[in-house]
């Protein structure tokens, strides 16, 4: 439907914005400078020394849920969907959720061999498949009281301390060494909780300062819905604001705070509720209120809505996303943007008694459910949609660095993205190579010797 495209209207209007702020940012905040010297083993610089620099990841974070890792219906697209994944996100967000990963209780679901429970891959599958391609996993969530198993629904609140308080030493045993980012509680404002402790005035102090005993090298995240991250003007009185603030006065730690992006409304509501949600300068000015609370800002889960297989709904899918990354990369405070389903077709459907058919029958379906916002990047077929192609376009080019120069008096300046390189220098033929990582915040300086 062409009136889709007055959803872009804030950011074509905001151009200047753009031009004076956002891609400045990003040539300032997120590159740096390195100087390559060329030596022979005297320690003689090398002239006019050939230079291939190459990037091979990004310090910065871009990402997806994980959740249809090995749950597709054959093993073909299996295949696909983890190629797809590895060829764009260096991190994956793992479902920690309790109610799954603890269905049973004293029978956690943590090995790669336990049973089947859809959109929930046991997580030594999740960390395997992080581990063999460079991707970074994230944790997700580790109190979220809206996913506790039923097992605790009537205890009291010392108990489910108790419980909960054993949950993170079970978690901090297996996996604090390999996850660096634990998201501890998520979305406080969603109506009720399975247990009492939900309620309780210190629920959210006493999950951070719980989370610092097991996890005190971790990143401690603080994670909110769309509305509570976004909507609210941008004031210190704001309801995520102020909470997160009075959390952190009663002396907990809390390192990050992550905003989710949902765009959950309905084709003939996206120009009225888009009103804030699609304004960067609004956006932006709401990253710079929750940077004065903490340094590390992360997008968690993103949703933008194509609600068709149309080529113009898909179109303005892809514009959107290309909009809203660029203004998220370019904020200095953000450090990781997570989008949420890969895949059309397998997103959330509500299915109490997880009958497998009903299951199968979601699949697909895109009447229901998530479904219906074909937020996903890949159709269900698992070919690349317009927003795909974006992203890939954004992460595995425009924002990365590979460029050929010439030590012409035995050294090379360069500036780029920051993030792990491959150098590559030949002289007379003779040709050598040297991993380096250009770090923000250091002199990166690197010394080949040929």
């Amino acid at each position: 439907m062409s009136n889709r495209k007055e959803v872009l209207k804030y950011f074509e209007e905001n151009k200047e914005f753009f031009e004076n702020t956002v891609y400045p940012n990003i040539e300032k905040y997120r590159k740096g400078d390195m100087t390559v010297s060329v030596v022979d083993e005297n320690g003689n610089p090398i002239p006019n020394a050939k230079i291939e620099v190459k990037q091979k990841n990004h310090d910065f974070r871009f990402g997806a849920n994980l959740f249809m890792l090995d749950e597709l219906e054959t093993e073909e697209k299996n295949q696909i969907y983890k190629s797809r994944f590895k060829d764009v996100f260096n991190m994956a967000t793992l479902p920690f959720y309790w109610n799954s990963l603890e269905e049973i209780k004293g029978q956690p679901r943590y090995s790669k061999d336990s049973y089947k429970f859809y959109r929930r891959p046991p997580i030594d599958l999740c960390i395997e498949y992080c581990e063999e391609n460079n991707i970074e996993p994230r944790e997700h969530a580790l109190a979220y009281d809206q996913t506790f198993p039923l097992w605790l629904k009537n205890a009291p609140v010392e108990e489910v301390k108790v419980e909960l308080e054993r949950r993170y030493k079970e978690i901090s045993e297996r996996y604090k060494d390999k996850i660096r980012t634990i998201e501890v509680t998520n979305e406080m404002y969603w109506g009720e909780g399975v247990t009492q402790f939900y309620n309780h005035p210190t629920y959210v102090e006493w999950c951070f300062k719980t989370a610092d005993k097991y996890f005190p090298n971790n990143q401690l995240v603080i994670n909110e819905g769309t509305a509570e991250a976004w909507l609210y003007e941008c004031k210190c009185v704001a309801p995520y604001y102020a909470y997160t603030e009075a959390t952190k006065l009663k002396g907990a730690r809390i390192d990050a705070m992550g905003m989710q992006f949902h765009m959950f409304f309905n084709r003939e509501e996206e120009k009225e509720k888009s009103n804030k949600l699609y304004n960067p300068i609004h956006l932006y000015n709401q990253m710079n209120l929750y940077s004065n609370l903490v340094d590390a800002l992360q997008i968690t889960e993103i949703t933008i809505p194509a609600y068709s297989n149309d080529k113009l709904d898909e179109e303005i899918q892809a514009k959107l996303i290309e909009y809203l990354y660029t203004l998220w990369f370019s904020h200095p405070n953000m450090e990781q943007i997570i989008y949420w389903n890969l895949v059309d077709g397998y997103t959330y459907v509500y299915n109490p008694d997880k009958i497998p058919e009903k299951i199968r029958e979601s699949q697909g379906n895109m009447t229901i459910g998530e479904n219906v916002y074909y937020g996903g990047l890949l159709n269900f077929d698992l070919t690349p949609k317009p927003a795909y192609h974006m992203l890939d376009n954004l992460i595995n080019k425009k924002w990365r660095t590979n460029l050929d120069t010439v030590a012409t008096n035995g050294e090379a300046h360069l500036r780029g993205f920051y993030g792990e390189y491959e150098i590559k220098v030949t002289v007379n033929g003779k040709s050598t190579t040297q991993t380096t990582h250009l770090a923000q915040g250091k002199e990166n300086n690197v010394r080949i010797v040929i």
